[in-house]
């Protein structure tokens, strides 16, 4: 039997729900559309009275309102209702491979595997096989456990970066599935127009096999300096971290009552994620803008770009437009792109380095360490260029661009800096996160 130990992952027993409705069990990851209580009340309405994955999560949006408590129970007592109920098939041992087409058009594979929380480590400067990718808050922590303590089911929206440019793992197994014309476990639209998915059984001897080899090959590849850096976590963060310390959680209590044999085997151990390789032309990664806030304006945004330069080293350059200004960020590296007002005139400046590593890596500390010592100056996070100019163009704001995110780059950036800062990247539009559809018991 293929044994999996080695790269941290084990053959999941999946629920999946009987004759599954994507369209009402399966909603967007919770952490998703946290300002937008209206996204929620439309999903709830398209569940209605039908079996969902909504009454299984905690969307991010509730969580600083009133009966916190009681919504964490309701929860766990939905998750029973469904196991005791009859909603769930009988558990099937399988990874499961995913296509999931987005409402941009773009296809995304990946697949479906239990993560051996042992050898996950979020804290920065780790040799674990699967590390984070931005930093840690760890207030965030201690909300997340309360909602995964002692719930009798998991349901995964974590997904991990495979450094992959041969697109051996994920494509590889899928190809060979489609080649045989095998009939998918599910298939279906997504809510709020969100595009559809299917998903395979990766379950025979030959299958599994063919997936250990190629974990092999990305295993030798990630080997550097006596550590293996196999997966990134791409989305999810905080959810992985929160696993991780719920499991710490359940290893102590099980080492102290004597039961220290049932850690390789409990459940708790591991958690569901999907593995997406970085190179799959459906993943797109989107720089997050940065836009800075300062009564005093362009004396101070003068000031803020020359520090930059110095910080970074480089060389300033004037575009002649703003179309001008995102075409060269976009087609470059480590190239930065200023836009602002100074005396009502707009100008429009490129900061061009030679940075080697991911750029945000080196920009936000030295972004950082600008706004500390300078108070009253604040920042925020822009999706979109467009946003970037239209603020740009307001009396005291600062817009900058930051070039696209180079996934050659990724993980040698990871492995050797540690996490980046926060807001460095987003996979995708919102509604192209992963929505929850299989489930795995946890606690029984």
């Amino acid at each position: 039997m293929t044994d999996f130990t080695k790269y941290g992952l084990s053959v999941p027993e999946i629920l999946f729900p009987k004759n599954i409705d994507t369209k009402t069990w399966s909603v967007v990851a919770c952490d998703q559309y946290t300002q937008d209580k209206d996204y929620w009340a439309k999903a709830a309405k398209i569940a209605g009275d039908k079996p969902s994955t909504l009454n299984l999560i905690f969307p991010e949006v509730y969580l600083n309102d009133e009966g916190k408590a009681e919504r964490i129970q309701k929860i766990k007592k939905a998750m029973a209702s469904y196991i005791d109920g009859g909603v769930f098939d009988a558990p099937k041992k399988a990874f499961v491979y995913v296509e999931r087409t987005t409402a941009y058009g773009r296809t995304r594979k990946g697949l479906v595997a239990a993560l051996d929380l042992d050898t996950y480590e979020w804290k920065p400067f780790s040799n674990a096989l699967t590390r984070a990718t931005e930093a840690t808050i760890l207030e965030r922590i201690p909300p997340r456990m309360e909602i995964r303590r002692g719930a009798p089911l998991e349901l995964p929206h974590i997904m991990l970066l495979a450094n992959d440019p041969g697109h051996l793992l994920v494509e590889g197994i899928g190809d060979k599935i489609k080649a045989r014309g095998d009939n998918p476990l599910y298939q279906g639209d997504l809510m709020q127009e969100s595009g559809s998915i299917k998903g395979w059984a990766v379950a025979s001897d030959d299958d599994l096999k063919a997936v250990e080899e190629s974990l092999q090959k990305l295993y030798q590849a990630g080997s550097k300096n006596g550590s293996t850096f196999l997966f990134a976590v791409g989305d999810g963060n905080h959810s992985l971290a929160t696993a991780k310390a719920v499991w710490e959680e359940e290893k102590k209590r099980l080492q102290e009552s004597g039961a220290a044999a049932q850690i390789q085997a409990s459940p708790v151990r591991y958690a569901l994620v999907e593995i997406v390789n970085i190179y799959d032309l459906g993943l797109t990664f989107e720089p997050i803008h940065r836009v800075v806030f300062s009564k005093t304006g362009g004396t101070e945004f003068e000031a803020l770009i020359n520090f930059l330069k110095e910080k970074l080293g480089g060389t300033i350059v004037q575009q002649e437009s703003k179309e001008a200004l995102e075409e060269a960020v976009k087609n470059s590296k480590a190239d930065f792109g200023f836009y602002y007002k100074e005396n009502g005139a707009q100008k429009r400046l490129l900061l061009k380095t030679k940075i080697t590593d991911l750029a945000v890596s080196r920009f936000q500390p030295a972004l950082d360490d600008f706004i500390k010592a300078n108070g009253g100056t604040e920042i925020d996070y822009i999706h979109g260029a467009d946003e970037i100019f239209r603020l740009g163009e307001k009396d005291g704001a600062l817009g900058m661009l930051l070039p696209p995110v180079a996934k050659a780059s990724f993980f040698d950036t990871i492995g050797s800096l540690g996490p980046l800062p926060r807001k460095s990247f987003s996979m995708g539009e919102a509604s192209e996160k992963r929505f929850y559809l299989e489930a795995r018991r946890l606690f029984n």
